[in-house]
């Protein structure tokens, strides 16, 4: 044991000042990418997956500062309804705030708490697709005096947090990384875990859309570990105790304890109830509920708030159904629950509570000294090893192909908790890479739950409110019903009517994702749609062709399999003549998160002045008032789009034609579908403040079509913009009266095979002929010019090798107020790099 006590000693002495982060941190991943695999291997010889989620992060807060990812510097984000940056949210009172460093080391940031991430506060954010309520949506709750902070807004820097950073600088980090739910952690983690937050997959279904809903207990819908038992493959969840098992309270909880982070604890298959600890858990939520019900029930006599009477009275109802479940539950539980239970539930039982009981002290704090400035501090952390159980597993070589692990609240990243997180994620890494032969066979993956409250820029890809049809659409097959909750089922759930929001289930906000594995080395960023859906997909394609035998999540829908990738475009084959991998070295600094805690609150934000706001929203890149990336590109894995967004007026000019493609015709069967967001704006009589958001959900090989009548904009001024992933971005402005000149664009190909170049093609159905200028936006090309005579075709072929594929240009003909812009990466079947004009390179 006395190994971990070291650790602890060297954590204690990290975050107070004693030792630098280069020194202990980025250790794991030195050893990491100097293990070299087998030459011509790919992911597909790992024997072992290792999967850790983490919680409450957004990526812009945690990454939007790193090199080469879609993040502070985004070229094509989006406008909001006001036409400013997305980067520029404004609040109620009319201030307007940009994204601003939050410093881990001096203000007391990591010690002020989470901000609003329920259900009401995420879709609040979001705001029917305008995205533009953030400040006032994630006030904190903490104190009156955090609430003046605009908390959401800010973010860390690689100084900051320096051990993740080095992470995606070494491995592949994933910038299209969506939680799968606009809500808080336990229905993100059902995702993670079960493909759904349904009972049943049909829309009459329950949804439970929050925590409270499911940690109640008694789930019954099938998971994905359930389906991998069937199968005959191994899996285990490590943890180092149980959320549902008593006698641990206060600082034991926070470090020792699971933090309700192992979901399938609250679901009935696994027979939490014949875990020893169980027992006592019940009998002391029992008298915890009877405390709350005594509460609500003294409150009555005195509260004249009918709204807040009919909450205690639900709450008194609520809890007694709760009390009598648990007392339901003691008749059948412990020992007597366990030998009633088959082999098989057993197995099942055993795999998803792994725990760290064989380590005596296992449940034990104790107190460490350590010198801060001359002063003697103290601080408690576990006694023993609280990756006891995996580290023992992993070193015997007992380690099954599926591994999900959890941390103690305290190493969570829960900004509940000081961010001590870096250590266990470290700890992990270094557990795996301490045998090369472990490492060279094993794929490590790290998410997060969700957002938090935290600001991301980039807007969800949602599903469309089949009772609205102006919200978009999908795919023929493709349910959006299954993905979208109404108020009212909320309301029939016990949420308050205040709290209630309809509105789509998912997608939520992006979160940082990154991918460790011999075959995913090197720095490299994967800007593929993904969700928490998106780890179930890869383990059934990784067990359906590694063993041959198929395990399919049936709950996940046809929606998110449409438009959800299965993490295996993050992999390269590893060749033996592969490089001398280089990373950036560590910048050394100092943190004291002790110290921290009593240093001043947080204040280098600033209220934006007008001439900031107009800097922000015509030079995005160079604006002094707003955050920006570290410069550079980095390596860009290979991605199955082959994207096109096209559109036109009608013959009779009356109605502006959208066509949204998700092609199959470059990347075969490889191909992935695609969403697109299009906003709508100048609507006749909308306010103007906002636009008009519809999202759509395209599959491989499929068109959509959408029609928007000429009289729904002002004057008959149609403004259009379609976002897509990784900077797919297409732009359409025009009148009736500029009809006859038709633009597309497409991929040029030699053969079948694409060349990496945009082929323009313009048709003009007019009388007479038209001088088209095609101009570069971006990258340096200039303008070319062709004219087109009446009733002719012609094309502009733009060579894109020195951008890397990257394009940004405008087609206008000469004379005329109606123009297409078109942004985005060819994708060729090949790596690439990051966005140049986002790296500041260009």
């Amino acid at each position: 044991m006395e190994h971990t006590r070291r650790d602890f000693l060297k954590f204690a002495a990290l975050f107070s000042g004693a030792a630098g982060v280069s020194g202990f941190l980025p250790d794991s991943i030195q050893r990491a990418v100097a293990i070299e695999p087998e030459a011509g291997s790919t992911y597909l010889d790992a024997e072992h997956i290792v999967i850790l989620m983490q919680e409450n992060r957004s990526f812009d807060h945690a990454l939007g500062t790193l090199k080469g990812v879609r993040g502070f510097n985004d070229p094509r984000a989006i406008r909001l309804g006001n036409g400013n940056s997305v980067f520029v949210q404004t609040d109620a009172a009319g201030d307007s705030y940009a994204p601003w460093r939050l410093d881990i080391r001096d203000t007391r940031i990591t010690w002020m708490g989470s901000i609003p991430h329920s259900r009401n506060s995420q879709v609040d954010a979001w705001n029917e697709g305008q995205h533009n309520n953030w400040v006032d949506a994630k006030r904190s709750h903490v104190s009156q005096e955090y609430a003046a902070v605009p908390i959401t807004m800010g973010h860390y820097t690689r100084e900051d947090i320096p051990f993740y950073y080095e992470l995606a600088d070494a491995f592949t980090v994933c910038d299209q990384s969506y939680c799968s739910v606009m809500s808080s952690t336990t229905p993100n983690r059902s995702y993670f875990w079960t493909g759904t937050i349904r009972d049943k997959s049909s829309t009459d279904s329950k949804v439970y859309m929050r925590n409270d809903e499911i940690n109640a207990g008694g789930m019954t819908w099938k998971t994905f570990p359930e389906r991998l038992q069937e199968a005959g493959i191994g899996w285990k969840f490590y943890q180092n105790e149980l959320t549902n098992a008593g006698g641990m309270k206060g600082a034991e909880e926070s470090w020792l304890g699971n933090f309700g982070c192992n979901i399938l604890e609250e679901f009935a298959a696994y027979n939490i109830e014949a875990y020893p600890g169980c027992v006592l858990y019940m009998h002391q939520r029992i008298a915890w509920l009877n405390k709350l019900i005594a509460k609500d029930t003294a409150s009555l006599a005195t509260e004249k708030d009918q709204h807040k009477v009919a909450q205690m009275r639900w709450r008194i109802q609520h809890n007694g159904v709760e009390i009598a479940r648990l007392k339901e539950s003691l008749k059948d539980s412990g020992a007597q629950r366990y030998n009633e239970m088959t082999p098989q539930q057993r197995a099942l039982h055993h795999a998803a509570f792994v725990t760290n009981g064989g380590d005596p002290e296992y449940r034990t704090l104790e107190t460490i000294t350590f010198e801060d400035d001359g002063k003697e501090l103290s601080m408690e952390v576990p006694k023993s090893d609280i990756l006891y159980q995996f580290r023992k597993d992993v070193n015997e070589g007992k380690l099954p192909t599926v591994s999900w692990v959890t941390p103690p609240e305290k190493f969570s990243d829960h900004p509940e908790s000081p961010w001590y997180g870096a250590w266990y994620v470290s700890e992990v890494m270094d557990i795996l890479t301490k045998n090369p032969e472990v490492w060279k066979k094993t794929i490590f993956i790290l998410t997060y739950d969700e957002n938090d409250g935290y600001f991301d820029h980039a807007p969800s890809f949602v599903a469309a409110d089949p009772k609205r049809p102006a919200t978009g659409g999908a795919s023929e097959g493709i349910d959006t019903g299954i993905e979208y909750s109404y108020a009212q089922d909320e309301v029939v759930q016990g949420v308050a009517e205040k709290d209630a929001r309809s509105g789509p289930i998912g997608m939520g906000f992006r979160v940082p994702t990154i991918v460790a594995s011999p075959w995913s080395r090197g720095g490299w960023v994967n800007s593929q749609l993904f969700d928490h859906t998106s780890t179930l997909m890869f383990l059934e394609d990784f067990v359906q062709t590694k063993f041959g035998k198929k395990v399919r999540e049936d709950n996940i829908s046809a929606w998110r399999r449409a438009i959800s990738g299965d993490l295996t475009s993050c992999f390269r084959r590893h060749e033996a003549k592969e490089p001398k991998l280089e990373y950036l070295n560590r910048d050394k600094f100092v943190i004291s998160i002790q110290k921290a805690r009593y240093k001043e609150i947080p204040s280098n934000y600033k209220r934006l002045t007008a001439a900031e706001i107009r800097e922000i929203n015509e030079n995005l890149l160079h604006a002094e008032a707003t955050t920006h990336q570290e410069s550079g590109i980095r390596p860009s894995c290979a991605l199955p789009y082959e994207l096109y967004a096209e559109g036109g007026l009608s013959a009779d000019g009356a109605k502006f034609e959208l066509r949204l493609t998700a092609g199959d015709k470059v990347h075969g069967r490889r191909s992935a579908g695609a969403p697109f967001n299009v906003y709508l704006r100048n609507v006749s009589g909308s306010n103007a403040k906002e636009m008009r958001v519809a999202t759509y959900a395209v599959k491989p090989g499929d068109t959509l079509r959408e029609e928007f009548p000429l009289a729904a904009f002002e004057d008959g001024a149609y403004e259009i913009d379609v976002h897509g992933p990784n900077g797919f971005f297409r732009s359409f402005r025009g009148r009736a009266e500029d009809a006859a000149v038709q633009t597309s664009a497409a991929y040029e190909r030699k053969g079948k095979a694409p060349t990496g170049n945009v082929q323009m093609k313009v048709r003009n159905a007019g009388a007479h002929a038209v001088t088209i200028a095609v101009r570069d936006n971006a990258y340096g090309t200039g303008t070319v010019s062709r004219t087109v005579g009446a009733g002719k075709d012609a094309s502009v072929v733009l060579a894109l090798k020195q951008s890397h594929g990257w394009y940004d240009f405008t087609v206008r003909a000469e004379g005329s107020k109606t123009e297409a812009r078109y942004a985005g990466r060819v994708e060729t079947g090949g790596p690439g790099f990051s966005d140049p004009l986002m790296g500041g390179v260009v």
